[in-house]
């Protein structure tokens, strides 16, 4: 049911993404892309729900994407065979309490930034192998709890570099199911190699992104024969103004341009008037482009062919204060829209 190119996997009967579902916070709901959000709210916090501190705020973001998800799918928890989610809180703490709460079978996975495309690669396989036949593909991020976590406390009011990204407080949650059903069917999906090309600026993370996106990008046209103008749109997430740049400068000198490239951190926000220095980064920026802008174009027919495709900055807290430079991953999901199969 599958055919093996190199680091890409073809499905011959390909998975379907059947419902989707986004949730996002007071910035996102003043971007480009509110409208397309199922749920935003005004308070981060959640201190109506009862949440103690910015990573309770997180798990009930993606408990609200789930939701939502679900609902729209028509089904119960009870009916899913498995979740698979992770995000930027240490040891994936958001998603092991959101699972806590919907005791749904659950996988962790931990790709940062490019956690959404992970997830959306091992889904897609698992339900084009018959081992599940409805699977969860999700993953969050808080601008508090990743700030905290990463940089300075809030209250520190540090001042942020122009190169710096602004951590999306968004979720965003895709259902799957096993071939032969309604939805966007996912075509293939690459997994990706670590890259590190030695940058150590964690405000940095778009140059620090950008190899890996390169690569995995060559790597699929060479396994798949195909070239950017097979697609109406290929995106990034999230590489920002700063990593797009040099991404396209990059793809330039392999001989293959991208005219037809997006980047999920220069959607999500209006990158001048919203103040975010180089666009939007974190595991929520990217799976919610993808659940209010992508998906939802696929489905219209706008698009009939696109490349997701996410990139994550794999150091840690510790590695960075021990000096260590930033390894990174990039891993692609192709859709097809209306009429694809």
């Amino acid at each position: 049911m599958a055919i093996r190119r190199k680091d890409t996997v073809l499905f011959e009967k390909p998975p379907v993404i059947a419902a989707w579902a986004a949730a996002g916070g007071k910035k996102e709901s003043e971007g480009p892309l509110a409208p397309g959000f199922d749920y935003l709210t005004q308070d981060a916090a959640f201190q109506e729900e009862a949440c103690a501190n910015w990573e309770q705020a997180e798990s009930f973001l993606q408990q609200k994407a789930v939701e939502l998800c679900l609902r729209k799918a028509g089904i119960s928890r009870k009916e899913v065979d498995l979740a698979l989610a992770g995000d930027l809180q240490a040891q994936c703490t958001a998603s092991n309490y959101t699972m806590r709460a919907l005791e749904i079978p659950f996988a962790g996975v931990y790709g940062a930034c490019s956690t959404m495309a992970e997830t959306l690669c091992l889904a897609a396989s698992l339900a084009a192998g018959g081992i599940v036949h409805q699977v969860l593909a999700m993953t969050s991020s808080h601008f508090c709890a990743a700030e905290r976590q990463f940089r300075t406390p809030l209250d520190y009011g540090a001042k942020r570099t122009p190169t710096a990204q602004w951590t999306a407080t968004a979720a965003g949650t895709c259902l799957l199911r096993s071939p032969g059903q309604q939805g966007i069917p996912v075509l293939s999906v690459t997994f990706g190699r670590v890259q590190d090309y030695e940058v150590h600026d964690i405000n940095n993370m778009g140059a620090a992104m950008m190899p890996a996106a390169a690569s995995t990008l060559l790597r699929y046209f060479a396994a798949t024969g195909t070239a950017p103008a097979d697609f109406d749109a290929i995106f990034t997430g999230d590489l920002g103004e700063v990593g797009s740049t040099l991404l396209h400068e990059q793809m330039e000198k392999e001989g293959v341009p991208l005219p037809n490239h997006q980047d999920c951190g220069c959607l999500l926000y209006d990158v001048p008037s919203q103040k975010v220095q180089a666009g939007g980064s974190g595991p929520g920026c990217s799976a919610a482009v993808l659940c209010t802008h992508i998906l939802p174009r696929l489905q219209a027919g706008t698009y009939r062919r696109v490349l997701f495709l996410a990139t994550g900055a794999l150091m840690s807290q510790t590695t960075f204060l021990q000096g260590e430079s930033i390894p990174s991953i990039a891993h692609c999901v192709e859709l097809g829209g209306k009429g694809t199969i």
